[in-house]
């Protein structure tokens, strides 16, 4: 038998087998490939030429880190024993309660009556409670807790398509604005790991590190008092508020000038915010000149009138919104805060 050399077999055009192809890739797969290599290749080349978008709102101060801890330590201790939520509506599907300042959102779950309730029962029964909306720790006023997953999908939607309307009341040190209402929009992001900015509205869009794109956020504004002078009133109709002065954020703001007396006025002012950026209430007022009072990540004062300020002086309002359920449009007000009462009993 005639053994044929192991590098004929090799050469010979019968050993040799075709490449398979392999199967096409499914063209939604491409797509999608094809956007995420578009993304990357985006943020690569602002990493690479450093022309990613520049904050126009000023980072958090030093002293802010210690105070923010105090603050969270202590409100981790009052969220730990709320035990009894305040209610302002409940029916079968959802609640609407009052948060106080100084407690973590999660702890009105467990604080809802129905929940503590059915604790003690069979716990088949115990309702599947969902947080609709958030609010910030320091903030007090109005939250929405939803019974089941169906109502939950339909509220939480609802909010982020702005089709819930709200209203906050904040007290704020800082510059007299030469407005009485006022419409601004800005940017709003953060780079990975850092706080949130303001950013110029021309940067819409664009690439920050780590990932995160610019995205749009805009408030609606009114005066209701300055210095004990003013009127408190109702919230006003937002869409008869479209015929007002606007400002379009495209820069650093302007430092107004260096009259402590005139820097250090108190505004109290009733904001309509027409998106749900994180903090956007907080940076919109920091960025108009009149941070929040004991808001000291935005500048806010930490003392005023020889009295530490433990927390921020932010109140969610009202509410209102069409019921999930029912389809009925409701509107809810939350009973003032100590300080808003203080305010209001002082304007003439």
């Amino acid at each position: 038998m005639t053994r044929v050399p192991l590098l004929l077999l090799l050469l010979s055009p019968r050993a040799a087998t075709p490449p398979r192809a392999l199967p096409p890739l499914p063209t939604h797969r491409i797509a999608v490939a094809a956007a995420g290599a578009g993304v990357q290749n985006v943020a690569m080349s602002a990493a690479v030429t450093g022309e990613y978008p520049s904050p126009v709102s000023p980072p958090y101060p030093a002293v802010s880190k210690d105070v923010e801890l105090r603050r969270a330590m202590t409100a981790s201790a009052r969220s730990g024993t709320y035990s009894s939520a305040t209610v302002m509506f409940e029916d079968d599907w959802l609640a609407v309660v009052d948060k106080p300042a100084g407690v973590y959102c999660e702890a009105l779950l467990s604080a809802l009556p129905c929940s503590t309730a059915a604790a003690g029962g069979n716990p088949s029964t115990k309702p599947n409670l969902h947080l609709a909306n958030r609010l910030d720790r320091d903030t007090s006023g109005l939250m929405v807790i939803t019974k089941c997953n169906k109502v939950a999908g339909k509220l939480v939607k609802a909010f982020t398509e702005h089709k819930v309307k709200k209203t906050y009341l904040a007290l704020c040190i800082g510059y007299l604005p030469a407005w009485e209402k006022i419409k601004i929009c800005s940017g709003h992001g953060r780079s990975k790991h850092g706080a949130w900015r303001v950013y110029a509205m021309s940067d819409v869009g664009r690439t920050l590190p780590g990932g995160s794109s610019v995205r749009d956020m805009s408030t609606k504004f009114e005066v209701l008092g300055t210095n004990g002078k003013g009127q408190f009133r109702e919230p006003s109709n937002v869409g008869g508020m479209d015929d007002i002065e606007s400002i379009t954020v495209q820069e650093k703001a302007a430092d107004h000038t260096s009259n402590v007396d005139v820097k250090n006025s108190t505004i109290l002012v009733r904001a309509y915010p027409q998106s749900g950026r994180t903090h956007q209430i907080r940076l919109h007022c920091q960025y108009l000149g009149f941070p929040i009072k004991g808001d000291v990540k935005y500048g806010g004062v930490i003392e005023w009138d020889g009295v530490d300020c433990d927390g921020h002086a932010l109140h969610a309002e009202s509410l209102s919104f069409v019921h999930p359920v029912t389809g009925s449009p409701v509107t809810f007000r939350a009973p003032l805060p100590l300080w808003a009462n203080e305010v209001i009993s002082t304007m003439g």
